[in-house]
C-alpha cells in the first residue's frame, strides 16, 4: 500500500509498505530529505542517496520486539503473528518522535492523529498487561504499538500526562524499584534525568515515569547518532559519538561522564546506545541537547543472588565492557561532590524495603563501596590497581556486540 512517510504535517518522501508483512518495499518519490529519520541517508554516497535498507530497518525496529515478556500471548489474543502488522494499525505514530504514515490521498493532519494531543485506546496495553476484558474488536490506536524494550510496558494518560509504566522481571522484580533509587542519587548529584515513581497493580511494582518528549521535541538515540558518519580510524565508540554530537553543534561530554559517573555507582549492565541520545526540535530541526538519563533500571544486582552480588564482577555498556574502565572516561571527575550522597545508604534500604534483609545490606553496601572509590578518585588518590582497574579490561564495546539496532 502507498503511504507518505510524515515528520509532523512536513511530508517526507512517498514509500510503499507491505502491509502482510510490514517493511518498506520501496522509495518513489523524495520530498524533503533533511526530514528523514537521522542516519538514513547513505553516509557512503556523497550524493546522498537514501539507504531504503536503513530505512526499513529504522521503521521495523519502531514495532513492539518479539522478545517481549509475554509478546507470544498477545498477539494469538490480537489475532496477529508479527509485531511489524502493529505499525501501520496505529499510522506508525509514537510518543518518543514525530514521524508517522499517511494513507496516500488521505487528508489527515497530525493535529487530528498524535498521541500528544489526542487521547489513545487502552486495548494494547490492557492485552500487554494481561487485563484485557475483550477478545476482539480491539481498537489498535495506541503508542503501545511502537514502544521498544523487552520488560513488559504501556502507556496511559494519567492527569492528562502521558505515562510509562514498566514492569520488573524474576525473580526479583527489583527494576522498578532501581529507577526510584537511581532517580534519588541524581537528584542528590544534581544531573538531569527522568523522574521515576512507584505503582502498584495488584502486587506488580512498576516504575512510572512521564513523557520527556513534547509535542515540539523528539528523542533521537545515540544509535541513530552513530548512523550519521562513519567512525574514523582513530575513532573507537566513544569519540565517534563525542565527536559526531561536535559536529552537530553539541558538546556532549559533561552529559556523558554523568551518564558513566551514575551507571557506575549503580552498577548499571544495559547502558545500550538506544537508551541515550540527542533531543531536537521536530520542525526546525535544531539539536537542543542531551537527553536526561533514564531507563536505569537493569541495575544494583538486579537479577542477581545474594552470593552473586558479594561475588559477580559486573559488565557495562556502552564503551566499554566493565565500568573498572568505562570510568577512565569521565573526563574531568573532581566536578562531582560525591558527599552530596552521604547516607544514601538509607534511601535505598527504604526503597528496597520489602526484600530480604540481607540482600538490601548486599546492595547498600555495595553502593557505599562504588561512591568511596569515586571519592578517592576526585583527590586523585591512584585506585585502580587496589579495585581491579586493569587493562585486563580495556577492550572496547562495538555496537554489533550488542545489536543494537534491535533495542
Amino acid at each position: 500500500m502507498k503511504y507518505l512517510l510524515m515528520h509532523k504535517n512536513i511530508e517526507v518522501a512517498d514509500i510503499d509498505i507491505d502491509d502482510v508483512l510490514g517493511g518498506i518495499t520501496s522509495v518513489n518519490e523524495v520530498m524533503r530529505r533533511e526530514h528523514f529519520p537521522v542516519g538514513i541517508v547513505h553516509p557512503l554516497h556523497h550524493n546522498e542517496v537514501i539507504d531504503r535498507g536503513a530505512l526499513n530497518k529504522w521503521w521495523c525496529s519502531r514495532s513492539i520486539p518479539a522478545s517481549r515478556m509475554g509478546i507470544a500471548d498477545a498477539f494469538d489474543t490480537l489475532g496477529i503473528s508479527d509485531p511489524s502488522e502493529l505499525l501501520t494499525k496505529c499510522f506508525g505514530l509514537s510518543l518518543s518522535d514525530h514521524y508517522w504514515i499517511k494513507p496516500n490521498g488521505s487528508s489527515m493532519k497530525w493535529e487530528d492523529v498524535n498521541f500528544f494531543d489526542n487521547n489513545f485506546s487502552d486495548d494494547i496495553g490492557d492485552v500487554l498487561f494481561g487485563t484485557n476484558t475483550k477478545s476482539s474488536g480491539f481498537d489498535f490506536n495506541s503508542p503501545d504499538n511502537t514502544s521498544d524494550g523487552n520488560l513488559k510496558k504501556r502507556w496511559k494518560i494519567i492527569d492528562g500526562k502521558r505515562c510509562l509504566l514498566k514492569a520488573g522481571s524474576m525473580p526479583y522484580r527489583q527494576q522498578p524499584y532501581n529507577e526510584v533509587i537511581a532517580s534519588i542519587i541524581m537528584d542528590r548529584l544534581g544531573i538531569s534525568h527522568v523522574p521515576y515513581s512507584i505503582i502498584h497493580l495488584g502486587n506488580e511494582p512498576f516504575s512510572l515515569c512521564e513523557d520527556f518528549i513534547t509535542k515540539d521535541t523528539e528523542l533521537v538515540s545515540a544509535y541513530r547518532i552513530l548512523q550519521i558518519r562513519g567512525k574514523e580510524n582513530h575513532e573507537n565508540d566513544y569519540l565517534h559519538y563525542i565527536n559526531t554530537c561536535k559536529e552537530l553543534g553539541v558538546d556532549i561530554s559533561a552529559a556523558i561522564d554523568e551518564m558513566i559517573v551514575v551507571d557506575y555507582i549503580i552498577a548499571n549492565e544495559d547502558r545500550h546506545f538506544n537508551n541515550f541520545g540527542l533531543i531536537r526540535n521536530a520542525e526546525t530541526l535544531e539539536w537542543i541537547g542531551a537527553a536526561p538519563i533514564f531507563d536505569s533500571g537493569t541495575s544494583l544486582w538486579f537479577n542477581r543472588s545474594e552470593d552473586q552480588i558479594k561475588n559477580t564482577e559486573i559488565k557495562c555498556k556502552p564503551f566499554k565492557k566493565h565500568h573498572s574502565e568505562q570510568i577512565k572516561l569521565v573526563s574531568d571527575i573532581s566536578r562531582f561532590d560525591f558527599s552530596k550522597l552521604n547516607g544514601v545508604e538509607d534511601d535505598i534500604r527504604k526503597v528496597l524495603e520489602g526484600q530480604k534483609p540481607e540482600r538490601i545490606e548486599l546492595i547498600s553496601e555495595s553502593v557505599r563501596n562504588r561512591i568511596e572509590t569515586l571519592q578517592k578518585l576526585t583527590i586523585g588518590q591512584n585506585v585502580y590497581a587496589e579495585n581491579g582497574f586493569t587493562d585486563e579490561y580495556s577492550e572496547e564495546v562495538t555496537a554489533e556486540d550488542y545489536n543494537i539496532s534491535m533495542n
